[in-house]
């Protein structure tokens, strides 16, 4: 697809990004129409299919900025992306209604995800590191994300069916062969919807002079983050809190471990524009995350520490547009 100018390029990134979300929930309705056919439980769809359906997304979004050689889109969209999903949409759903969680989610799973970012930090500043030429996140490190996600997913399993996880899916009934429409259709709004996003985006960026990593971490990833920002405000104003937070964590974890594991298994990542203050307000709002879980012994992220994230999303932002 040709694009000549800005509005265009407007126009593209909010088709691509349409057809991103509506190819991610019918995909996730057809498969998981399929899987409750074959018997599956619906925790196990929950747990696979509808994780995989809320993160897809990201991933399309990534794996088809690693095929067209932008790893900057690639990365930034991961990391910008887990900073929207804690930042932004934790502060907002904190201002809403205060944040409970659970033990195990102070004790384990946020710990978790601030190790997957860590590894992730590591992973990707090689010439700080190890003196490298280059910062790359090699087939190798995506291979081992990718075992790290593997044990995730049984860790996930197993606190589920010890009763520590208790929420299910609905899921929708349909006939074979709408279920297999659902999920083409899905998978082709998936793919093409990604490819004019990107494209749509990477002009953007040229347009206006900045490097693809700018915007990968702000339009980008601000864009694939909306079906987790309307899944946990929807969970707050329902007053189910404790599904906004499971929603974020998971979703950053998965997005480190799966997308960007998968991605640089199949393409190396050569990143460039992806800074240190970059990954260390990523892992800096992790540590915000467990800090205000347990500051006053409640385990509950309260209104004005919600309101304390945002600032600091605000700020990192202005930071880099400035």
């Amino acid at each position: 697809m040709e694009i000549t100018n800005i509005w265009i390029a407007v126009g593209v990134i909010v088709a691509g990004l349409a057809l991103i979300v509506i190819g991610a929930d019918a995909l996730t309705d057809g498969a998981s129409a399929i899987a409750k056919r074959f018997k599956v439980s619906n925790l196990v769809i929950g747990l696979t299919v509808v994780a995989f359906g809320t993160s897809a997304p990201e991933m399309a979004v990534s794996l088809i900025s690693a095929v067209k050689g932008s790893p900057d889109m690639a990365v930034g969209n991961v990391v910008g992306s887990n900073i929207f999903n804690t930042l932004l949409i934790l502060g907002c759903t904190a201002t809403i209604v205060p944040l409970g969680m659970t033990k195990g989610t102070v004790a384990k799973e946020i710990p978790l995800c601030l190790l997957c970012s860590l590894a992730l930090f590591f992973c990707a500043n090689d010439v700080f590191f190890t003196g490298a030429t280059a910062n790359v996140i090699s087939r190798s490190d995506g291979l081992v994300l990718l075992c790290f996600f593997l044990i995730f997913l049984g860790y996930t399993f197993a606190i589920a069916h010890n009763g520590v996880a208790d929420e299910t899916v609905e899921v929708k009934n349909m006939k074979t062969w709408k279920s297999a429409l659902f999920i083409v259709g899905g998978l082709a709004g998936l793919v093409f919807g990604g490819q004019i996003f990107v494209e749509g985006s990477a002009f953007v960026a040229r347009a206006f002079g900045v490097g693809e990593s700018v915007i990968a971490l702000t339009l980008v990833a601000g864009g694939t983050s909306f079906p987790e920002l309307a899944t946990s405000v929807a969970a707050a104003i329902k007053k189910n809190p404790g599904m906004a937070i499971g929603n974020v964590v998971g979703s950053n974890i998965f997005n480190i471990l799966f997308i960007l594991g998968l991605s640089s298994s199949i393409f190396p990542l050569e990143v460039e524009g992806i800074t240190m203050t970059d990954y260390s307000v990523m892992i800096g709002s992790c540590i915000m995350l467990y800090l205000f879980g347990i500051l006053s012994g409640r385990l509950v992220i309260k209104r004005w520490e919600g309101v304390v994230m945002l600032v600091a999303f605000f700020a990192y932002m202005v930071y880099l547009l400035t």
